[in-house]
């Protein structure tokens, strides 16, 4: 498996022969509006050019309707015939973007050899939930390669630490930012990652980072954390926009 970090949420996977784009966030550094009033969003730019971002991707995953997640840029530069996968709920939005290969995840589903199951999420804890609305993770299967949970836009709470239990994945990506919404917390922050970080089995690699200004938790912050609680470098990978990591099976 080859994983490369675009930026915030997006990622690019070559898993079991195909490629896979998650959450694509494609504007422009500065284009959309602040969350906070500490700066306009997106704080970065692209790493790469986005025709750079989409050659050779066969299918999309969008796990909910953000704009962080899935952008008008995606929206007008995704072909349209690409296969997406998305949470219960979703699709009308998205075919009402133009996109007419459109599948919701309900339980799990096999496509080209891999399997996906969708993953329960929670977007914060507490009213904050009403506000953010429902969200997915899944976790990514196929002969040969490392199974990966992908846990989204969530916090560490038992549903999470479940499917780590569960499943003992061979990588977990968690959002690690530490966002906030009116001072909640709304993506795992360095004490959740860590704690993620102890209970897998495999690696962690952390995103969602340095990229939105209600983010909280800097790649600094979150290396500086993992060192005071001793969690290795190879256990938490924390990738630079546009870095590629490849990670074998029992690697």
């Amino acid at each position: 498996m080859k994983l490369q970090l675009i930026r915030n949420a997006t990622l690019k996977l070559d898993y079991a022969g195909r490629t896979v784009l998650i959450d694509p966030y494609l504007a422009e550094k500065h284009s959309l509006p602040s969350f906070t009033g500490r700066s306009a969003n997106p704080m970065t730019d692209l790493p790469i050019a986005i025709d750079d971002i989409l050659d050779g991707v066969e299918l999309v995953i969008v796990s909910h309707l953000h704009t962080d997640h899935f952008d008008e840029v995606a929206k007008a530069r995704l072909p349209k015939h690409l296969p997406i996968f998305c949470q219960p709920g979703d699709a009308e939005a998205i075919r009402e973007a133009g996109f007419t290969d459109v599948t919701e995840l309900g339980d799990s589903a096999t496509w080209q050899g891999l399997k996906l199951t969708r993953r329960e999420g929670s977007h914060g804890l507490g009213p904050v939930v009403e506000k953010m609305g429902w969200v997915m993770g899944f976790t990514l299967e196929a002969d040969g390669e490392p199974s990966v949970y992908w846990a989204g836009d969530t916090v560490l709470y038992p549903p999470v630490e479940a499917v780590i239990r569960d499943t003992a994945p061979d990588v977990v990506v968690t959002h690690s930012c530490g966002a906030r919404w009116d001072g909640d917390l709304i993506l795992m922050d360095a004490d959740e990652t860590l704690a993620v970080c102890e209970a897998a089995p495999g690696r962690v690699i952390a995103v969602h980072m340095e990229a939105l200004d209600h983010a909280t938790v800097t790649r600094k912050d979150l290396r500086e954390a993992a060192a005071a609680r001793s969690v290795s470098a190879s256990k938490l990978l924390i990738p630079a926009d546009g870095e590629v990591l490849a990670i074998e099976v029992g690697g």
